[in-house]
């Protein structure tokens, strides 16, 4: 099936945003003036029960410089929780409004199903999100339960 855009429930990626972050990497590289932060080399980032990797993920603290406001991963970006993943060319994640934009060959899996666009706006605090740009999905339905003669 194929669509211009499509809702989707995301039961796996409602988050709580209040949680802290943590990141590891190979290497982190720090710029005090503007309050950025660069990690490269098998960065893994984690909230709760999300995890996201990616080869580059740039960190933009807040103005008090005591808190994350936004995290942009690069280079091939995986974001997972126990039941879902979803991977892209770039993703965004803003904290205080806890929304993640996934761009660039979107494919997110949902058990053996599949949905495939552009941009994938996920909204953790709802666990709703949107797919756009020439979605194509693949949904596998659950089986049937055997009947008993």
């Amino acid at each position: 099936a194929a669509a211009q855009g499509a809702s989707v429930a995301f039961g796996g990626l409602k988050q709580d945003t209040t949680l802290p972050v943590e990141i590891e990497a190979d290497q982190l590289d720090v710029n005090q003036a503007e309050a950025t932060a660069v990690f490269t080399g098998n960065v893994l980032a984690s909230q709760g029960d999300l995890r996201l990797s990616a080869p580059l993920l740039r960190v933009e603290y807040t103005p008090d410089g005591k808190g994350i406001s936004r995290v942009h991963a690069s280079g091939g970006v995986t974001l997972a929780t126990l039941t879902e993943a979803a991977e892209a060319q770039e993703a965004v994640y803003t904290i205080a409004s806890g929304q993640v934009v996934m761009t660039g060959d979107v494919l997110l899996t949902q058990g053996s199903s599949t949905i495939a666009g552009q941009k994938l706006v996920i909204e953790l605090k709802t666990g709703t999100g949107t797919m756009e740009g020439r979605v194509q999905t693949v949904f596998v339905p659950a089986p049937k339960p055997a009947t008993k003669p």
